[in-house]
């Protein structure tokens, strides 16, 4: 894999991460829900969703190799995300109507 390629896959991991923890923090209130139910389905359909999502990101970008620090950048990007969009969380989701 060349340079290009790899700084390319990098850059979709770390923006991928920012994605998912805006979605994270969108869902946060059926992911983390009372009821066991509503828990089991919306963590199933979270994963089920998002993780064949990145691995065809990736298989666009560099035919689906996958490297440690691929998913190094993909968790620092969460967590560079989680910070912000947990504002979002707070002040719009969390709110009761």
């Amino acid at each position: 894999m060349n340079l290009e390629t790899q700084i390319q896959s990098l850059i979709s991991s770390f923006v991928y991460g920012l994605y998912l923890s805006l979605i994270y923090n969108i869902f946060y209130k059926y992911l983390y829900h009372k009821k066991i139910i509503i828990k089991v389905i919306s963590n199933f359909l979270f994963t089920i969703i998002n993780v064949p999502a990145y691995f065809f990101i990736l298989m666009l970008i560099n035919k689906g190799s996958i490297h440690i620090y691929f998913l190094i950048s993909l968790i620092g990007g969460f967590l560079v995300g989680n910070k912000t969009t947990k504002k979002i969380r707070t002040k719009v989701v969390d709110k009761k109507i």
